[in-house]
């Protein structure tokens, strides 16, 4: 007989086989209770055998199994069925397990690789997983192809205050922030390509949104209009929320999640709205006076999150805000510096999870990417193969980047992005 994964045993009769950690135990006089646990569920079992009893009352939480019994219904169990164990195999008899209940987060994070054997942290982990292969699915089925840019990069993609130095080999050089100047290189041979890959950012926060090292998810595509990007961004977060509604109803249910916000999504059109109609909006809702030119902080996000219950996309921010790269929009040519905008959009999360994409036309103009990345100071010799992808065959093109944990956060309704991710790194953090 074939060890069966726990959840695979609900509904069966007889004698089954599965094997597995001590989640829970509760030894009594002549019988012991074992809540067992595997990557699929947890189940009940219960030893009466005297002799078998005896070896149990040794046992403690962690403890590796293998078990042999009848299965049975029993509507007192947490999944509804219980065990009666003629065979017990003791694999390893647990350490005493140093989480229990009532645990500081700090405590917590700690122990992240004991923690990750709870039912919560499995669950968020269980999702992380239908919410990577999602990504995945979306972008092959479009006609994308995966592609990875290096990580040790000669110049920085964003701004150059949240970006780690490296000594390569007694020169400086950055991790990536972004794939995002490679990926242009590369978008000139495969047209649409797409990636999931860490990135690192030196962002000097604390906050509950932020890690130093996070997956990001990008995009760049060919002979995009700004419209095409909002629509493949709209797409992508509908067809990974449906995904998970679809295979992780359990996990939910594990979490407590609210799912309303998510069956929206599913359902409803994004509001998509100019940064300008925001500032607008803000004041006559939230009583927010924004000045124009101003980037949107937590506190405006979370204030605009709270009137939808989908994700809004914020488009034409101030160029003054955004990176060298970005598209100005059409309809501010000619007017002032101050006064112009660009071809970028936010994507922001409902619930005040904040900016979940971020993306752009791109600037296909050589002449105007230099004057950018001149008044921004950068050396132009640092981005000499950047610039010959505007030399030889500009074409009109576009992409973003989504942080793949503050989609994770949200869908789980996480209180902090460190539990999004398997190992968190922060300003504060560099262990285990």
């Amino acid at each position: 007989m074939e060890y069966l994964p726990i959840e695979k045993t609900f509904g069966k009769k007889g004698t089954v086989k599965v094997r597995g950690w001590i989640h829970r135990i509760r030894k009594m006089k002549d019988k012991v209770f074992i809540v067992l646990r595997d990557s699929s569920d947890v189940i009940q079992c219960v030893v009466k055998d005297p002799n078998m009893v005896k070896a149990a009352d040794e046992l403690l939480v962690e403890s590796s199994l293998e078990i042999e019994g009848k299965i049975y219904k029993e509507g007192r169990a947490p999944t509804g069925y219980e065990i009666e164990i003629n065979n017990l195999n003791i694999i390893h008899n647990s350490e005493d397990f140093p989480i229990g209940k009532d645990q500081s987060p700090e405590f917590l994070l700690d122990q992240r690789h004991l923690w990750l054997r709870s039912r919560k942290m499995t669950a968020i982990m269980k999702i992380r997983s239908t919410i990577f292969g999602a990504i995945h699915e979306y972008f092959r089925n479009k006609g994308f192809y995966e592609h990875q840019s290096p990580t040790f990069l000669s110049a920085v993609g964003e701004s150059g205050s949240s970006v780690f130095e490296v000594n390569y080999f007694g020169k400086k050089t950055y991790l990536a922030q972004t794939w995002q100047l490679h990926a242009e290189a590369m978008m000139f041979a495969l047209e649409k390509i797409y990636t999931i890959a860490p990135s690192f950012r030196a962002e000097k926060s604390s906050t509950s949104r932020h890690l130093t090292e996070y997956w990001h998810a990008e995009m760049e595509t060919a002979w995009c209009e700004f419209k095409d990007l909002q629509d493949h961004c709209e797409e992508l977060i509908k067809h990974i929320v449906n995904k998970v509604l679809k295979e992780n109803k359990k996990e939910l249910e594990i979490l407590k999640r609210d799912l309303k916000t998510l069956e929206a999504t599913s359902k409803k059109k994004f509001p998509r709205m100019t940064y300008s109609e925001v500032l607008d909006l803000l004041k006559e809702k939230a009583n927010m006076k924004i000045p124009w030119g101003k980037d949107l902080r937590t506190v405006e996000e979370d204030k605009l999150s709270a009137l939808f219950d989908t994700p809004v996309i914020v488009t034409d921010y101030p160029k003054k805000v955004k990176a060298f790269y970005m598209k100005e929009s059409p309809e501010t040519m000619g007017k002032p510096e101050k006064e112009k905008t660009v071809q970028g959009f936010d994507l922001i999360g409902p619930e005040g999870y904040g900016e979940l994409v971020g993306a752009s036309q791109r600037e296909e103009n050589i002449e105007v990417i230099k004057a950018n990345l001149t008044k921004e100071g950068e050396d132009l010799k640092n981005y000499q193969f950047y610039l010959d992808t505007r030399r030889y065959g500009s074409v009109p093109h576009g992409g973003f980047g989504m942080g793949v944990e503050r989609v994770i956060s949200w869908i789980c309704g996480l209180d902090n992005i460190k539990d999004a991710i398997a190992f968190p790194r922060t300003m504060t953090r560099m262990s285990p």
